[in-house]
């Protein structure tokens, strides 16, 4: 009856967040506690799981610069904060936004409903006591939260002496975060078995991961490539998918660069970090989305186990031995499934972790296969998520400019800092003369060779000089349109020069403009330039 109305309704939302949540609760949540999702894979969403502020991870072995990051971004000291060579992080921050400066103790985060941690209670008092949100005023964190995590060591005795399941943790805020950042250290690039345990339980949040090569400035360009290329190996043997992930090269702290040699490079590696990072709370609504149908996939997957198994299971004697028996066939019941209900196989929980707790489970407990809540999932998946994602393209489109300020992100803004300030076709920006006139008179010089007629060259002549650079013709299109200031369809001495100047611009590998820069503009043709837009 509930399904009919919501499809009859055509105001079904009024916002993303309402409208996850209310699917969440109405139709995925009764799928999910009827098959003990909660016991095998990840706790119940809460409220303020689909309220909260994207929040960013950042996840690596010890003194790789995890915190220095989070105060290089912020630009400001945040409670609990300790950095030094040594492992001084020891426990969870969530970095958030407050009024005043302070600090919450992981007991006391747990049980405020206005967090998104609630459900960590489950790990106890060995994680919480090692669990803190750091809340402070400031313009990075109105719009993201960032979560610190402890450094990661080598060797097995740590994983031992923690007293809980770190990467088990690890794995809930994963599910919850929108990017995880790796970090690695170029000057000493090692990963640890805990460290790839954690990478590995991170696998199916490929698509939030991103890893950060930090320090890079410590070591010269010979190294540099070297370390990058052992990096690569490395984690294509741990992440195991012919995918690449996204890796940022550079020295992510506020301090001179040691070896200054890749400074050009360092900068676009963290102007695409930074741009990647601001996208996050424009992306928010659409992250939400995705993790609620993959949540929804595996719960469809776990009904289906969950029923099999008890299927299976004698009604009087030999429950013991045949729960053995099942738990030990796990693959082949998880292959009859992935044929009967054409599922693929990617969208299988771990054998081997659901054989681990299943030993510790009452089969006969199980539910038997229930049609009509599978029919509700996937009525949310074939019709409510596409109602949905109309509205998340409105709410972005009503807030196109919902992004990431202050911080680290203001200093690359605008300015002579600016990412690209006075380079190709900005160069010349801030000064006097027109940057083209520089090397005007040997532009001239080819320019009277072609037999310019009334001060100007035909098209022909000059597209024979223009593909002597053997750029493509798409490129020498643009360059044409762009340079042909009064759109008379020949080119003058400046015109021809600055057709030139572009040329060298693309040439030296940087992007041509979509439009003429004023700068750029020919000292003859800027006054006419603006009586012809004005009379367009």
């Amino acid at each position: 009856m509930f399904r009919k109305s919501m499809k009859k309704d055509p105001e079904l939302f009024q916002n993303v967040s309402e409208g996850l949540r209310r699917l969440y609760r109405t139709k995925l949540f009764p799928l999910e506690d009827t098959y003990r999702f909660h016991d095998f894979h990840s706790p119940a969403l809460e409220d303020a799981d689909f309220d909260n502020k994207p929040m960013v991870l950042l996840v690596g072995q010890y003194s790789t610069g995890k915190t220095t990051f989070i105060r290089h971004l912020m630009e400001q000291d945040f409670p609990g904060m300790r950095i030094g060579p040594e492992p001084t992080t020891d426990s969870f921050i969530a970095v958030m936004h407050g009024e005043q400066d302070g600090v919450i103790p992981g007991n006391a985060l747990v049980v405020d409903p206005k967090k998104p941690f609630r459900k960590l209670n489950a790990f106890g008092n060995a994680f919480l006591n090692r669990f803190m949100c750091a809340q402070m005023p400031n313009s990075v964190l109105e719009s993201i939260s960032i979560i610190d995590t402890p450094g990661i060591l080598s060797g097995e005795k740590q994983r031992i002496s923690r007293g809980y399941d770190f990467a088990a943790v690890l794995e809930w805020f994963a599910e919850r975060v929108d990017r995880i950042i790796l970090l690695f250290d170029a000057h000493k690039l090692d990963i640890s078995d805990e460290f790839s345990e954690v990478i590995r339980a991170l696998k199916n949040h490929e698509d939030k991961m991103r890893v950060v090569l930090n320090k890079a400035d410590q070591i010269s360009t010979q190294q540099l490539m070297r370390v990058y290329g052992a990096l690569m190996w490395s984690l294509g043997k741990i992440i195991n998918t012919p995918e690449v992930v996204r890796v940022y090269i550079g020295s992510f702290w506020a301090q001179p660069l040691l070896v200054p040699d890749n400074r050009k490079l360092f900068e676009a590696e963290e102007q695409d970090l930074f741009l990647d990072i601001q996208s996050l709370p424009r992306n928010a609504a659409l992250r939400k989305l995705n993790d609620l149908i993959k949540r929804a996939r595996l719960a469809k997957v776990q009904a289906y186990i969950i029923s099999s198994l008890k299927k299976e299971m004698p009604s009087v004697f030999g429950k013991d031995s045949k729960k053995k028996e099942l738990i030990s066939n796990l693959g082949e019941i998880y292959q009859r499934i992935e044929k009967e209900h054409q599922i693929s196989p990617g969208d299988f929980p771990n054998i081997t972790k659901m054989q681990e707790i299943l030993n510790g489970q009452d089969f006969t407990k199980f539910a038997p296969l229930k049609p009509k809540l599978l029919e509700q999932v996937e009525d949310m998946l074939a019709n409510d998520i596409a109602k949905l994602m109309a509205l998340v393209r409105q709410e972005e489109a009503a807030m196109p400019s919902q992004t990431v300020h202050g911080g680290a992100f203001e200093g690359t803004m605008t300015g002579p800092f600016g990412h690209g300030y006075g380079e190709g076709a900005s160069e010349g920006i801030d000064e006097l003369e027109w940057v083209v006139g520089r090397d005007k008179p040997s532009y001239d010089e080819i320019f009277y060779t072609l037999g310019p007629i009334n001060g100007k060259v035909s098209g022909a002549a000059a597209k024979k000089e223009m593909l002597k650079s053997k750029l493509p013709n798409t490129v020498l299109g643009k360059i044409w349109k762009l340079a042909d200031v009064d759109k008379d369809g020949y080119l003058d001495d400046e015109e021809f020069a600055l057709a030139n100047h572009l040329i060298k611009v693309k040439l030296e590998g940087h992007e041509l403009p979509s439009d003429l820069p004023l700068h750029l503009v020919p000292p003859s043709k800027r006054g006419t330039l603006g009586q012809e837009e004005n009379t367009e």
